[in-house]
């Protein structure tokens, strides 16, 4: 038996733009998918699949404090759900440490925004050296609204203006990566928080692995007739890419996502969407699961 989708009073849409519409109706997904029995993953009496979020790693020492306080602030969005933290290198506790503590079963969230290596090939191969769980990967956090909702209350905290002028830009930046598939989600990123702009022109850019850089991006906003540049970062926490990206911004550099509410919500959504993807034949199921996005 599957849970309703969500129902919306209409007057609570009306001031929600598209990231606060996303997030209202994740918040109200939430609650009605721990009421969903879901055939071949669990039983109602048995424990929630653990949440396991993937966090790159990094030497930065504010690093681990942000992904904490992020975590902190998904346990604290569902109540009783237990949530682990691994990393792929560079912190502690290892991703392959985590897993090796559960058993039973779980679901791998990673704190990444494009399907770059790590996602489509680490995460997997960490699942498969952890044979006494049974586990599966989440989607990676972007491209989805909620994200682009994150960024742009990052971009205000910074100071970018609330009614930018026609000569205002944005780069968004990213890590990077040569998978195709990872530039894909960062363009859609991008796109997407233009429109939660209000068109404000997002030109995607990255810290490695792929062009261009952040500083070419700028440079090319500069000769379409934008001098009033901001740089958004798809970064969960401080790091190297994150600082390198920011000390390349003109104008305002917004911090890394860290404990942001959308952010949290999202961490959440992604899970959801996870538990659900095996029932294909949940029709109902899987339409509450995605209408966020």
């Amino acid at each position: 038996m599957t849970a309703p989708i969500p129902h919306l009073p209409s007057a609570s849409l009306a001031p929600l733009g598209t990231g606060g519409l996303a997030a209202e109706i994740t918040a109200q997904l939430s609650t009605q998918l721990r009421r969903v029995r879901l055939h071949g993953f669990r039983a109602p009496e048995t424990p929630a699949p653990t949440l396991v979020a993937v966090a790159h790693g990094s030497r930065d020492p504010r690093a681990l404090p942000t992904v904490r306080a992020l975590l902190d602030r998904v346990r604290a969005l569902r109540p009783g759900l237990d949530v682990r933290l691994g990393h792929i290198e560079l912190n502690r506790p290892l991703l392959a440490d985590t897993l090796d503590g559960l058993h039973g079963a779980a679901v791998l969230v990673p704190l990444l925004f494009g399907r770059g290596h790590h996602v489509t090939h680490d995460l997997p191969a960490a699942l498969a050296a952890a044979p006494q769980l049974a586990g599966r990967v989440a989607a990676p956090l972007g491209p989805h609204p909620l994200l682009a909702e994150a960024l742009h209350g990052r971009l205000l905290a910074a100071g970018f203006p609330e009614a930018p002028c026609p000569r205002t830009a944005v780069v968004l930046a990213a890590a990077g990566s040569r998978a195709p598939r990872s530039a894909q989600d960062t363009e859609r990123t991008a796109r997407l928080l233009s429109d939660r702009l209000g068109g404000v022109p997002v030109l995607p850019a990255y810290a490695s692995a792929a062009s261009p850089t952040v500083t070419d991006a700028v440079r090319a906003l500069t000769a379409r007739g934008h001098d009033r540049i901001a740089v958004a970062g798809c970064f969960t926490a401080p790091g190297r890419f994150a600082t390198q990206c920011a000390a390349a911004a003109p104008g305002p550099a917004a911090e890394p996502l860290g404990d942001h509410p959308a952010l949290a919500r999202l961490v959440l959504h992604r899970y959801d969407q996870a538990l659900l993807a095996p029932t294909g034949s949940d029709r109902e199921a899987r339409r509450a699961a995605t209408v966020a996005v």
